[in-house]
């Protein structure tokens, strides 16, 4: 090989480094442009939206909002009912980082509740893009309330060492959801049937794992026939 063909090489490569750093910054500073073509459910630099549709950067946009307590308090203002709290440290195994009382997400109440706003958060897009689609489908009515049986709870999971997701509000238990035509679900009662309502139930289920890292429910044990177990981080399972 000549030499100036080797002393090429690197001006090259330097060329089209500072070439695909310079379109780098640019579309950087295009899609800060408040003028920007790029609508922002598609934009990196655009917080989520709980009503917008999914893309491919949804489940990004969500990780970063749960990351960021004053940012998903910010979202959660215009996707759901709560009032923000003091944080909670109460050991190293125990408390909650962006504290708040939940009382409604979407077009859904629910009993006044402690969790963290990342949970809130995941919640109110199960609602939007899970819960409320199901029942118009499969029971023509919208759902009124989501029924719960906590989030908060600084204990170990039941048989083990371990403390449970609960005991930072990184999970919370869901029994159940009435319409708004005055139907009531409940897992204990209505999962073992083969009708609209254990479908719903089905469904639902499937649709969570969309937003929670796990979901644990009556197919998953016993301890679980009367709930959904729903946890923020962990391996992926959903049964």
């Amino acid at each position: 090989m000549k030499k100036t063909e080797k002393r090429r090489r690197p001006i090259i490569r330097f060329a089209a480094l500072f070439i695909l750093v310079l379109f780098a910054l640019l579309g950087s500073a295009l899609l800060r442009h408040p003028d920007t073509p790029l609508p922002s459910r598609w934009n990196v630099f655009e917080p989520l939206v709980v009503s917008a549709p999914i893309t491919p950067i949804t489940a990004w946009k969500l990780d970063w909002a749960s990351s960021d307590p004053k940012l998903c308090m910010q979202i959660m203002q215009r996707a759901g009912r709560l009032s923000e709290m003091e944080g909670l440290a109460v050991d190293e195994n125990c408390g909650v980082t962006g504290r708040v009382t939940l009382r409604g997400v979407g077009q859904s109440t629910l009993d006044p509740l402690e969790t963290s706003c990342a949970t809130a958060l995941r919640m109110a897009m199960w609602e939007h893009h899970g819960i409320q689609p199901a029942a118009r489908n499969l029971l023509g009515s919208n759902v009124k309330t989501i029924r719960h049986i906590g989030s908060y709870n600084c204990r170990m999971i039941a048989g083990t060492q371990r403390f449970s997701a609960h005991s930072t509000a990184d999970a919370i238990d869901i029994a159940g959801f009435d319409l708004v035509d005055g139907t009531r679900i409940r897992l204990l009662r209505d999962w073992g049937d083969d009708d609209a309502k254990a479908r719903f139930l089905r469904e639902v289920r499937n649709a969570s794992c969309d937003w929670f890292a796990i979901t644990l429910g009556s197919d998953y044990n016993a301890a679980h026939a009367d709930h959904f177990h729903l946890q923020n981080e962990g391996r992926g399972t959903c049964r």
